[in-house]
């Protein structure tokens, strides 16, 4: 498993443990691997709703940031703590959302 900067989990397949798939999943996994992009089948995926998660980095510039002093709810900090580094840059994710979504709501 890999974690970047940009907290980002990747999984990948151990070549020295290939007994956690089974022979067919193996193949299915290796038939996958040397299709392109477009070609894999992603209709089954649902879509995103119009207000989906962006990536953080996305919603506002770092300029754009001020420090203030905030109180939260023990359980809510312990949460957003536990998704690891950038944390705060995910409570004001969230808080972005909040307002773009009221924002539209009028």
């Amino acid at each position: 498993m890999d974690s970047k900067d940009t907290e980002f989990v990747t999984y990948r397949l151990e070549s020295h443990h290939p007994s956690i798939l089974t022979e067919e999943e193996w193949r299915a996994w290796e038939e996958l691997q040397e299709k392109p992009d477009k070609a894999i089948d992603v209709s089954d995926i649902p879509s995103q709703p119009s207000g989906a998660w962006q990536r953080v980095l996305e919603l506002v510039p770092a300029e754009n940031k001020q420090q203030i002093t905030l109180r939260l709810d023990a359980d809510v900090l312990e949460f957003f703590r536990a998704t690891g580094r950038r944390y705060q840059s995910r409570i004001n994710a969230a808080l972005r959302e909040y307002v773009t979504a009221r924002q539209k709501a009028g």
